[in-house]
């Protein structure tokens, strides 16, 4: 398949999975808490199709696939709504009219849904193909790295750090990482003998110029055999609980500048990995659906008002002081949290491009 097609269909099959996922947990929570669902769009525009379920949904697929939405009957309130259709309510089925633990659940359903996605994709493939491990063994030295100099081989098993008794890849990591330029011993399986390595911990800089220490290896890493499904169920959630926590540490760095902001990505980059990831196959695939299904999951969750999480700010407060918050701090919130994520946007797409190389060929053509 030509790797243009190849990363349009991809990009499409990822993205119109996860936001169907998304907006299905808006919509059966609306369902749950007795609120009429209006509409329920996939993509933005004008609809490329168009139809109506027996409750009176109307269901749209519409040329942008950038996302999508669900609208509740009476989401606006009475102080946004037109004498049209405040004259359209249907009693008890609106929106704005349910306790506020109601309105926090029809909003919290679409994140969850996202979380649920990448547990049952998870489940699936480790109990059909298995779950992929990182081992502590030496799959490569990159050339002239501090394992090089060490003498560190492929094959080679690190067991221990100093005195300190390795417990997996993740702990070699983090011990390695804190020691730039330590002078320390590495002591690796070898054909089943200890070997023990002096060796000068490497270190690297960061665009805020803090300092981090690099061993230049990679770890070979291993599927294992598929897992019975209550085992896989209970792996999945563990992986899911691990990459939220690993994305959280990933953020907090760029936040304070431990990691540059530079490999922020958006649309652009998400549908260059769709294509790439699907050249390998299905089970790559879906760990590339269930990876971002997370990050969508918690990126709808920030307390940007614009977002779900902005949302759920609003009722948490309104459940605190007894009254919704005012029409003109909400007016306003929407506004500066819009202004934030058409940022972000701008942003990451600044990022995708230039990760393209798209503005060092424009420099080579002005040169």
């Amino acid at each position: 398949m030509p790797d243009l097609l190849r990363t349009v269909l991809a990009f499409a099959l990822v993205l119109g999975v996860l936001v169907f996922i998304h907006e299905l947990g808006h919509y059966l929570a609306a369902r749950w808490r007795g609120v009429h669902v209006e509409v329920f769009s996939i993509g933005f525009g004008r609809p490329l199709l168009r139809w109506h379920d027996k409750v009176g949904t109307e269901w749209r697929i519409c040329p942008l696939p950038l996302g999508g939405y669900v609208k509740p009957h009476g989401f606006e309130g009475p102080e946004e709504a037109t004498p049209e259709q405040m004259a359209a309510w249907q009693p008890g089925r609106t929106f704005h009219d349910k306790p506020v633990l109601s309105r926090a659940i029809v909003i919290v359903a679409g994140p969850v849904f996202n979380f649920l996605l990448a547990i049952v994709l998870f489940a699936g493939l480790f109990a059909t193909v298995g779950r992929p491990e990182i081992r502590n063994v030496v799959g490569q030295v990159l050339p002239g790295s501090a394992a090089a100099s060490a003498g560190v081989k492929p094959n080679d098993a690190i067991v221990r750090i100093g005195d300190h008794v390795v417990a997996d890849v993740a702990d070699i990591q983090a011990r390695i990482s804190a020691e730039p330029g330590e002078k320390t011993v590495l002591t690796v399986r070898r054909a089943g003998q200890d070997v023990t390595l002096p060796v000068t911990v490497g270190s690297v800089t960061d665009s805020s110029g803090s300092h981090a220490g690099q061993l230049g290896v990679m770890f070979t890493a291993t599927v294992g055999k598929p897992m019975a499904l209550p085992a896989a169920i209970v792996a999945a959630g563990q992986e899911t609980w691990h990459l939220v926590v690993q994305t959280l540490a990933g953020l907090w760095q760029m936040l304070t500048g431990q990691h540059s902001a530079k490999d922020l990505g958006g649309p652009l980059r998400i549908a260059q990995m769709s294509g790439q990831v699907a050249q390998y196959g299905v089970a790559s695939l879906v760990s590339f659906m269930a990876l971002l299904s997370i990050n969508l999951g918690l990126i709808n969750l920030f307390p940007i008002p614009v977002l779900d999480g902005g949302r759920l700010v609003f009722y948490a407060l309104e459940a605190v002081l007894g009254r919704p918050v005012s029409r003109r701090v909400r007016d306003i919130s929407f506004q500066a949290g819009f202004a934030v994520i058409a940022g972000l946007f701008l942003f990451s797409t600044f990022n995708d491009l230039s990760h393209f190389g798209l503005f060092r060929w424009v420099a080579s053509l002005a040169g």
